[in-house]
């Protein structure tokens, strides 16, 4: 059975957030959760914390195991960008571009009901 947690909104750009990701896809929620404590990343953080989610509402919702939960699916939208501009010479202004992201991540239990 599969069950789904999303993160919206998170202050990062999906292409920073897809390299921890591709880290942990496939593996096992103990394992990735593991690995992901010791990444440097920003990105991280946000991920094993959806991670968690998942398998929280797996446990409570479903009554499933998470012991032997796999992340299944893993994924990175793009979000709403936040703009601002910085005043810069002569009068003139500069873009600022803050990107956000849409963290979704599926864990399965492995069987098919």
């Amino acid at each position: 059975m599969e069950v789904k947690a999303i993160t919206r909104l998170v202050r990062i750009s999906p292409l920073k957030v897809r390299l921890v990701m591709d880290v942990v896809r496939g593996m096992p929620v103990a394992k990735a959760l593991a690995t992901l404590n010791y990444m440097p990343q920003k990105a991280a953080r946000e991920v094993s914390r959806t991670i968690k989610s998942a398998s929280a509402n797996a446990e409570h919702n479903f009554d499933l195991d998470p012991n032997v939960l796999v992340v299944k699916r893993i994924f990175a939208d793009q979000g709403p960008v936040l703009k601002r501009s910085m005043p810069r010479a002569r009068g003139m202004a500069n873009k600022i571009r803050r990107p956000t992201t849409h963290i979704t991540v599926i864990v399965d239990d492995g069987s098919d009901y």
